[in-house]
Parts: C-alpha cells; structure tokens; sequence
C-alpha cells in the first residue's frame, strides 16, 4: 500500500467540478497535500516551484490553450519533472489519434474519464511499484549520469533476474549516452532476435542511420513496420533514412502515414509541409504547415519557418492562375504573425516581406515593388547572418521580383559563409551558373579538407596555413573560420602570442554573426569561451 498522506499531488483539468471530484478522492485515500491547476501554464508555474510526486493532466484543456501533451514536452525538455514522479495523461476522448498522440512523449499512464477511487489507486500503486523497484536507474536518470545508468542497470540484473526485462531499455539509451556504439548494436540485436519490441527496432534505426549504414537502417525500419505498423515513431524513421536516399517521394508517403496516425506533433507536421514542398505537392505542403501553425500556437515547438513555409506553399499553389482573396487573406494573417512576433529579426523580417511582395507582384505590382525595397534596405543593415536555407530563399525571391543583381549577391555571401558544405554549394548551383560564385566554394572545401587532414596529423602549423589561405578566400566561412580558431587554440589560450591570440578572436568574431540555430553554434561558443576567456 502506498503512504498516501505522503505523497502530493497536482490535478490539471479545465472542469472545476472534475478537479473537486478527484481532488475529494485523493483526500478519501489519506492524500493531503494536493495543489489544482486550470491551464497548462499554471502546471508548468506550479511544477518550477515544487515538485510532485503524481501529476493527473487533462489532455483536452480547451480550444486556444496548451493540451496535456505540450505541457509534458516542457516539463520533460526543461527537466521540471522528476524521472521518480508519476505524470497520468486524463482524457473523455479515446479516438485513435487522440491517444496515440498522447502517448508520444511516453506519460507514465493514460486513463479515460470516468474513473472512480478504486481504479485511480489501483492504477497509480502499480505505477508507483514498478518505479521504486527501478529507483537507482531513475535517480541517476535525474542526475544526468548515464554511466551510472548503466551500473544500475547490471546491478538490479543481478540482484534479481526478474527485474531485467524492465532494465533493457534503460541500459540501451545508457550505451548510446556513452557513444558505445558497438556494445550498443549488439545488444539491440540481441534483444530483437529474443523478443521484438518497436522501441528496439527504433533505437537500432537511429544508430544505423547515425553511422550512415542506411541500407541497413532502411531494413530495420522496413521489418519493424511489419511488425508494428501502428507506431508513428516507426514511420518518422524509414523518412528519414529515404530522404537521406534521396527518395524523397516515398519518404513524404511515410510522413503521411506518420501523421495519419498520430496528427498532432507540430514537428512532424512541419517537416512533412517541407518535404512536400521540395516535392511540389503544394496542396500537401499547405495541409501539412497549416496544421503545424495552428498546432504550435501554444507549443514551444512553434517556428517562424512553419508560417513561412505555408505562405511559400499557398503562393506556389497559385502558380500561373494567381491568388484568390481567401488565400491572399490567410497568406497576409500568417506572414503578419511573424512580423508581428519577431520584430527583433531582421532576417525575419526582410524573409516576411519578400514573400509579402511575390504573393501581391501579380495583383499590386506598386506594393510588392515596394515591400521590396524596404526588404533590401534591411538586407543593408543586417548584421547577423542568415541561415544557409533561408539565404536560399531571399536569392530564389529576389530574382522572381527582378532584382536579379541583389540575388546573386545574396548567393556570392551564401557561398562564402556556407561554401564547405557540399550540399548548400548543390543548392547555390542550382540558382546560379557564375563561376565566381562556385569557383572560390570550391577552392575553400578543398583547403579546408586539407587544412583538417593536417591537423588530425598533428601538423598545426601546416593545417594553419591552410585555413588562413580557405578564409582568404571566403572570410566569413562559419567552419574555416572554427578550425582556424580551434587550431589556434589547441596549444591553450596562455600559449598563444598576442598576434595569434587576435587572429583566434577575430576569426570567432566574425562567425558571431551566425544564427544560434546553426548546429555549429555550441562548438562556437565553447571556442569563444576559451578564447576570451568567459
């Protein structure tokens, strides 16, 4: 039996009624501390000032609010929650997408209303029974320690047999925590040939594709799907691997699937409206962003780029024969949340208005000439760079409304901030055949690549060199610019001499500019934290 006047309690429903009703049946089973909630925002508040030990969350909080599902991705992402606690999703409604959409982010339980006393201590003792015989492995979850999760692990395996089927995926996401790649993929082979379990096909999928064997992980993939094709998981797998393919017509397929069964996961829905777009499926691509707009309004999920990538889908739809007033309305109201919310963002800004500008050059030629120039203008000014997709994206809008000239500028900077990529300098030619813009791109991957081999070496004078010749070429490139620094720095910050010292801050000055999106920015700010001593 459990100590209830122990425990405390958080109820989150939007029903006062129901949170009397089951907050009378806690106090009937001894509970004595339980604190009510009637919106999302109020049980994150109350969860970043106590902590729970059982939180019942409604799903359904009312239309304009966080659901339950969003308020467990904050809870989760910014670890308010205890890995001991117990988190109940509460829900009226049982539709397939409801409670597979629910149970995404994985809450302990999910229970239908009504309940009575008997079945809600029923269900919550047996929670609370599996969580204390797994207690070590949880605390030290709560610690951040994987290696401690794996001891764990193999100590509860020991002291009793029985527990180790509950400990599997635990140790699993230990091993992967630790980069123990090999240790890894064994055992989830083993665990797959004993007893297929669709958390065991996705974690084998993900390290395959991880280490680029995607024949392999497409397999994997393919077999869990026949195994369990009612997990979406699966499906956001199998996309991934045939984008990274290169097919992308059946990776949007996979997507759809994905969504058709669990419709209500902001990112999903978003990177579906891309890939559709990318496919020109432009009727798909508005379905699937519009959802994620809506979707994400109270998600911290939410994204500029979804609105963009709707208005850019509506627009494309339109093609040749043009816009009617409905989507001209809907294009208006959703570029004018971004202007609106991110007033802060040049870039933003400048990306708002050229799309603003090419869904009215059909209908208000005057209007789009000048949202136009207002967008350059703020291009002018801009201090931060603009990330590689969205650069993409300003040169492919310029050339539409005829500033090819300032398009091709936009290129010549994407290539000089992003040229080692293989990938965007793919992209950048398919806008532009000037060889003055690929030429230097290519001259810098292949400095830079030498630059890294000879730094591997051990050879940092050489690979030095050839970092400053590939940022001769292009001294805003974001990952020259971070070797050169890095090189610098490997001899430690008190070894350098005043010159190179300033070389090392200059270059990590320049790549200040990049978005905190870009996935370089963590190793940028570890660089400038050595080099400046922060």
């Amino acid at each position: 039996m459990l100590a209830w006047n122990q425990k405390s309690f958080l109820i989150v429903d939007d029903f006062s009624d129901f949170r009397s009703s089951v907050r009378s049946m806690l106090r009937e089973l001894g509970v004595k501390e339980v604190d009510t909630a009637e919106t999302g925002e109020l049980a994150i508040r109350a969860c970043s000032q106590k902590r729970y030990d059982f939180i019942l969350h409604d799903f359904n909080l009312g239309d304009g609010k966080k659901n339950g599902q969003q308020v467990l991705e904050d809870l989760m992402t910014d670890r308010l929650i205890s890995h001991e606690s117990v988190f109940v999703m509460v829900t009226a409604e049982n539709s397939q997408a409801m409670v597979m959409s629910a149970l995404e982010w994985e809450p302990d339980a999910y229970l239908t209303k009504p309940f009575n006393r008997a079945s809600l201590a029923q269900r919550l003792e047996k929670i609370v029974q599996r969580k204390n015989l797994l207690k070590p492995i949880l605390q030290a979850l709560d610690r951040g320690k994987p290696a401690e999760v794996l001891a764990a692990c193999v100590s509860l395996s020991k002291q009793d047999p029985r527990l180790a089927p509950l400990c599997l995926r635990y140790k699993a996401d230990a091993l992967r925590d630790l980069n123990q790649h090999e240790a890894l993929e064994g055992f989830l082979k083993s665990i797959l040939t004993d007893r297929p379990q669709p958390w065991a096909y996705v974690a084998l999928g993900k390290l395959l594709f991880k280490r680029a064997r995607h024949g392999e992980a497409q397999k994997v993939y393919e077999d869990a799907i026949r195994a369990f094709n009612a997990m979406p998981v699966l499906y956001d797998g199998l996309a991934d691997v045939l984008m990274a393919s290169g097919d992308n017509g059946r990776a949007q397929k996979m997507l759809e699937e994905a969504v058709r069964l669990s419709p209500y996961a902001v990112r999903r829905q978003r990177l579906l409206g891309k890939l559709a777009l990318e496919n020109q499926d432009f009727d798909g691509a508005s379905k699937a962003f519009r959802q994620a707009v809506s979707q994400g309004q109270f998600s911290r999920f939410k994204d500029p780029e979804t609105n963009l990538g709707l208005a850019q889908a509506l627009i494309s739809r339109g093609g040749e024969r043009g816009l009617d007033a409905r989507t001209r309305v809907e294009i208006n109201q959703t570029l004018g949340e971004v202007a609106k919310e991110h007033t802060s963002d040049a870039g933003l800004q400048v990306r708002a208005r050229l799309m603003k500008a090419t869904s009215v050059a059909g209908s208000d030629p005057e209007m789009a000439a000048k949202l136009t120039e207002q967008a350059m203008a703020r291009l002018e000014g801009m201090e931060q760079f603009l990330s590689a997709d969205a650069a993409l994206a300003v040169a492919s809008q310029l050339k539409q409304l005829g500033q090819e000239s300032a398009g091709a500028g936009i290129l010549k900077s994407c290539a000089e901030i992003y040229g080692v990529d293989p990938a965007v300098m793919q992209s950048i030619a398919r806008q532009t055949d000037d060889p003055q813009i690929l030429g230097a791109g290519k001259a810098a991957i292949d400095l830079n690549m030498q630059g890294i081999r000879s730094y591997r070496a051990g050879k940092l004078g050489e690979a030095q060199d050839l970092f400053r010749r590939a940022l001769a070429l292009q001294p805003k490139n974001i990952s020259v610019a971070l070797n050169m620094a890095q090189s610098l720095l490997h001899v430690g910050v008190q070894n350098l001499d005043n010159a190179s010292l300033q070389e090392c801050r200059n270059s990590l000055k320049m790549v200040g500019m990049m978005p905190d999106t870009d996935a370089r920015y963590d190793r940028y700010q570890k660089l400038r934290n050595k080099a400046f001593g922060e």
